[in-house]
């Protein structure tokens, strides 16, 4: 795990999920009536900034930003260890457990992490966007997961390569594109290839 080294920074995180029945259905009562203490929970753990909740109400339970049937949590942490100390070693990790008797499983990316900067609170358009990005190219500076996670430092290294003018040699050094190299002849020898993308 990677924590952001900047006050300057905070990490926002998006979960959908895929409810197998309406939410007033008694067979996802239990998760319903963990929502309180769960949120309660949160609300109190270090490094919790915000979270989104629907106006008037508790929770995000009844926005549907993604679909009739699917929930998104959308929330801004300090720094990733904060997010995943809350996450697997909360009374949070009890809905974990028992996700699979309320929600369908995911076919793709379900999770999304971005760093932002302190003081902005995610839009869910915005959100939706990060995870739709992880979904299309995979896990980058600007939509990872724990799993391929990014420090807040890379992530502005690679917002100054694009925001670098052309030539590159004008870029302060540190935030000039990879020297581009000429690829090995085919009748050369090269090192083994990369590896694959982390999971």
């Amino acid at each position: 795990m990677t924590a952001s080294p900047h006050a300057a920074v905070h990490l926002a995180q998006l979960n959908v999920a895929t409810l197998l029945h309406p939410l007033d259905d008694p067979r996802v009562a239990p998760f319903v009536e963990l929502l309180v203490p769960v949120n309660a929970a949160a609300d109190a753990a270090p490094g919790f900034v915000w979270r989104l909740v629907e106006e008037g109400a508790p929770d995000a339970t009844a926005l549907r930003p993604a679909g009739d049937n699917v929930i998104v949590n959308l929330s801004v942490w300090e720094d990733q260890e904060a997010l995943w100390d809350f996450a697997y070693r909360s009374g949070h990790l009890e809905v974990m457990r028992r996700r699979r008797e309320w929600f369908a499983r995911h076919v793709e990316a379900h999770m999304v992490l971005w760093w932002v900067p302190a003081g902005h609170l995610p839009t869910v358009e915005e959100a939706l966007e990060r995870l739709a990005d992880l979904r299309t190219n995979g896990p980058s500076t600007r939509a990872f997961t724990f799993a391929s996670a990014h420090t807040a430092d890379e992530a502005a290294r690679q917002r100054g390569r694009a925001r670098c003018p052309s030539p590159p040699e004008r870029c302060p050094r540190e935030t000039r594109p990879p020297r581009a190299y000429a690829p090995v002849p085919a009748a050369v020898p090269g090192p083994p290839g990369p590896l694959g993308p982390r999971a």
